[in-house]
């Protein structure tokens, strides 16, 4: 009986040891828990502290590289500013000559050089009196998609006809007529629309229609500016652009090797050469006769360049942000030097669906005729006076 107390007393004993043992583990077990939610609520904390850095980096960055990128644009601007006073110091002493053994008071040259300057700009102030520039977009309208990603469509930019151009592709020889916006809108393709043919394909997306003609580019080894007349479906006249070794105006728009634009001064072409390969050019035309008038160089680079286009005597060009679907126009060049990068307000285009592979401007109407993506869109534009930059 005793040795079956004492057996009894040892279960006991063991049972008592193992159910402490146990109570200590689940004690630790619940200690390591604590300690592992712990530490996954502090490597949440630090994950999200470490993206919130990141962003701040990454905006940082961006900052950084807008800075840069107006810094390295402002000192393009100077030294393209250098070159022109560097020509018209050329432009005078050819005019004059050099006189040997005379010295020439600084300030005199440069009451030359500024009266050379004025008397340019003369030429400009009489072709119109718009001093209009382009504040910001005020709306938007996304009119329908017909065609491909690529073309270019608009209204006669010089008359208050009614009727809309459609240039589908950038390698094409029929222009597709519509007698109205409204046809055209409601039209399935294009089974409302008159085949306009023309003798020769385009070349790009830089074409417009001008008082009853079709000016468009056409490109074999040289560039040719070709005029065709509307109603009698005939070529009225067609030149070279004189200069040689062209390349394509616009980074990401490489089909379009020129750009032709209407503004309130009359006809502009838009351009770049090989000799100066990283910035765009532009040309006054006559319209009638297809002459050039002047030509300027700009510091608006081509690259990330979609389009451009022309508003009383001032360039803009449009770029590609880093944004998805967003462009704004980076770079002004006025021929009357009225307007300035550092002056003109930033203009963004609201988000769509690709990139520009044209805008049109008409100003009768003060609105951009945009084809994106096959979508053919129109921007509203506030507009304000130059004068009050």
């Amino acid at each position: 009986m005793r040795g079956l107390v004492f057996l009894l007393t040892l279960v006991y004993i063991a049972t008592a040891q193992h159910q402490a043992l146990i109570d200590y583990l689940e004690r630790r077990l619940l200690a390591i828990e604590d300690r592992i939610s712990l530490w996954q609520e502090q490597t949440t904390r630090y994950a999200s502290e470490l993206r919130e850095l990141k962003q701040q980096m990454v905006s940082h960055l961006e900052s950084l590289d807008k800075e840069k990128e107006t810094i390295r644009m402002t000192l393009d601007g100077v030294g393209t500013r250098v070159d022109r006073v560097e020509r018209e110091l050329d432009y005078l002493e050819t005019q004059n000559g050099a006189q040997p053994c005379v010295d020439v008071d600084d300030r005199l040259i440069e009451q030359q050089v500024t009266l050379v300057k004025e008397k340019q700009k003369a030429k400009y102030f009489k072709l119109t009196d718009c001093s209009d520039m382009i504040s910001s977009i005020k709306a938007m309208k996304i009119l329908k998609r017909v065609g491909g990603p690529k073309g270019m469509w608009t209204k006669d930019t010089g008359r208050t006809s009614g009727k809309v151009y459609i240039f589908n592709g950038t390698a094409e020889d029929t222009i597709n007529e519509f007698a109205t916006v409204q046809d055209f809108t409601r039209s399935l393709g294009f089974s409302l629309s008159t085949d306009l043919k023309i003798p020769s394909s385009w070349k790009g997306t830089g074409h417009v229609v001008y008082n009853n003609h079709v000016y468009y580019v056409n490109q074999a080894e040289e560039i040719r500016v070709i005029k065709f007349d509307t109603e009698n479906k005939s070529v009225t006249d067609s030149v070279l652009f004189p200069v040689q070794d062209h390349v394509p105006v616009y980074g990401l728009n490489p089909e379009t090797v020129m750009d032709l634009a209407v503004d309130e001064e009359g006809l502009w072409a838009i351009y770049a050469t090989r000799q100066n390969e990283r910035y765009i050019s532009l040309a006054k035309m006559d319209s009638n006769s297809l002459d050039i008038e002047q030509m300027w160089d700009t510091n608006c680079p081509r690259e990330n360049a979609e389009t451009a286009f022309v508003i009383c005597g001032t360039l803009y060009v449009v770029y590609n942000t880093k944004q998805p679907g967003r462009s704004r126009v980076q770079c002004v060049f006025d021929v009357n030097d009225l307007v300035t990068n550092e002056e003109a307000p930033l203009v963004y285009f609201p988000k769509r669906y690709s990139f520009h592979s044209s805008l049109k401007y008409n100003p009768q109407e003060q609105l951009l005729y945009a084809w994106d993506d096959g979508y053919q869109i129109l921007y509203k534009l506030s507009m304000k006076k130059k004068l009050e930059i």
